[in-house]
């Protein structure tokens, strides 16, 4: 899964999808902060590819891509939006291939302007970065190549917090970014960073109006933070495998970037410093009890603005859960299996 599958929606609720065979299952708190429902089934009877990206917009709508098979061989990308958690989502639509046809050329990112319009990006088979975009009255624009070469399958795509969209790709000497320049335009190239870097480990978070954080492990194994027109700080060794989920919140009053990923030790791992001030130092404090070796980790904020973390295991379909509790500090509530 690509994105944050962990989303609060705009009447609170808390809601988190996960991938189930050939289909996209939903689990959504009933009230905000309260039990959860039943798992069901988002977009339809389409069967689709084991892949999915998530994204959301300043409206709370969630948007949902994959890949379905189509002719014998050959697949396309599809679309689905949901638009609150208690109300099913919309049917998975079709919205083409960016080769014009043909198979899966990797997993996709989506990412959601001011404007509340889905933004999709994909790598193409001439290793280059291609990009599909919702009209604003509805329909989409045709697919447009942005150009580039040699770019890894990982995508991490994200809105800043005016609304424009980036995306951030590695390629074999480092990260290729590009950016919208204004609402609407086309992404541009921008910084290159020139550094090795393990991909399948990118996470790009918007930490202030002004700039978006691009967190990666490098080729020694060390957790580093990238913001476009400086270097890259290394943050601290990476717990594990893969990218880390983040999220900004409030802790003791101060704006901060909170970030989770599951440690060699199979446990959960906790590190927070205040936003863009990596020299401030951060540290891995480890919570719960061990999960599965495959578990990916998420993190929001609920209906209350208290931090909630969610661990899901592909394989087994494990979901567990946390929740801060109402005292100072990052104190976590006993996690608890869905």
């Amino acid at each position: 899964m690509n994105g944050d599958w962990l989303l609060r929606g705009r009447d609170g609720r808390l809601s988190l999808y996960r991938l189930s065979g050939d289909h996209v299952l939903c689990r959504a708190e009933s009230v905000p902060s309260g039990a959860w429902d039943a798992p069901r089934r988002i977009g339809g009877e389409q069967r689709l590819h084991p892949v999915l990206a998530v994204g959301q917009g300043a409206d709370h709508y969630a948007h949902l891509v994959s890949w379905r098979p189509t002719v014998d061989g050959e697949s396309g990308l599809v679309h689905s939006t949901h638009f609150r958690p208690a109300l099913a989502a919309l049917d998975w639509s079709p919205i083409g291939h960016p080769n014009k046809k043909g198979r899966v050329t990797g997993p996709p990112a989506v990412a959601v302007d001011a404007q509340g319009r889905a933004h999709v990006f994909v790598r193409n088979k001439g290793g280059g970065l291609s990009m599909v975009a919702q009209k604003e009255k509805g329909g989409w624009d045709p697919w447009r190549d942005l150009k580039g070469q040699g770019l890894h399958e990982d995508l991490a795509a994200v809105s800043t917090r005016a609304g424009l969209v980036e995306v951030y790709g590695t390629v074999p000497d480092g990260i290729a970014c590009w950016r919208q320049p204004e609402p609407g335009a086309r992404p541009v190239p921008g910084d290159t960073l020139r550094v090795p870097v393990r991909p399948g480990t990118l996470r790009a978070l918007a930490t202030s109006e002004a700039h978006v954080t691009v967190f990666f492990t490098d080729e020694s194994g060390d957790l580093c933070a990238w913001r476009s027109g400086a270097e890259p700080v290394v943050l601290l060794p990476a717990a594990g495998p893969g990218p880390v989920a983040a999220v900004g919140c409030e802790l003791e009053g101060l704006p901060c970037t909170l970030l989770a990923q599951r440690a060699k030790s199979g446990r959960v791992v906790f590190a927070a410093y205040p936003a863009e001030q990596e020299s401030a130092g951060a540290w891995w404090t480890e919570s719960g009890e061990p999960v599965e070796p495959d578990a990916r980790v998420a993190l929001a904020e609920d209906g209350a603005g208290r931090v909630v973390a969610a661990t899901l295991s592909p394989a087994s379909g494990e979901l567990r859960l946390t929740r801060r509790k109402a005292e100072p500090g990052l104190a976590l509530e006993a996690w608890r299996l869905l």
